[in-house]
């Protein structure tokens, strides 16, 4: 019957989920992106060594940029008034996390970025032969990217 939970296993959509901004609360977006985390790779090759190769080890741990994007409502700066709030390095830092969230709206999945601030801010595009919503961007840089299961 159509609106009964499933009892079939069926993957996450990703299109419901929330994000809060550590003392500034939740702040709903549309779009998510640059949740990833990877390894510079170190090369080495002792000069003692029988093969012609190199060994690959991990080297230090990096994370991307996240962008997150929301559609413009009438009288909310939220995102231009916490962007102006960076004066040289004295950015109050947040913890951002990230849930995806199941039908009941419970979190299966969080993605937290620890002291995050905003270091880019895009206005939308505008096109007069558009008829699309006016969607505002917002670039957060972060110190790391921890990933756990609900």
């Amino acid at each position: 019957m159509a609106g009964e939970k499933q009892e079939a296993t069926w993957p996450l959509p990703k299109f419901h989920f929330r994000v809060s901004f550590g003392d500034k609360g939740e702040i709903a977006f549309q779009e998510v992106s640059g949740l990833d985390a990877e390894y510079d790779i170190i090369e080495y090759r002792s000069e003692n060594n029988v093969d012609f190769s190199t060994v690959k080890m991990p080297g230090l741990r990096k994370t991307n940029d996240v962008t997150l994007k929301k559609g413009m409502f009438k009288g909310d700066t939220t995102l231009f008034d916490y962007f102006t709030e960076v004066k040289m390095n004295t950015i109050q830092r947040e913890t951002v996390t990230i849930h995806l969230l199941d039908e009941e709206h419970n979190p299966m999945f969080t993605w937290t970025l620890q002291n995050a601030y905003p270091m880019k801010v895009t206005g939308t595009d505008l096109n007069a032969q558009n008829s699309e919503v006016a969607v505002e961007e917002l670039v957060l840089a972060h110190e790391g990217l921890s990933f756990e299961k609900a």
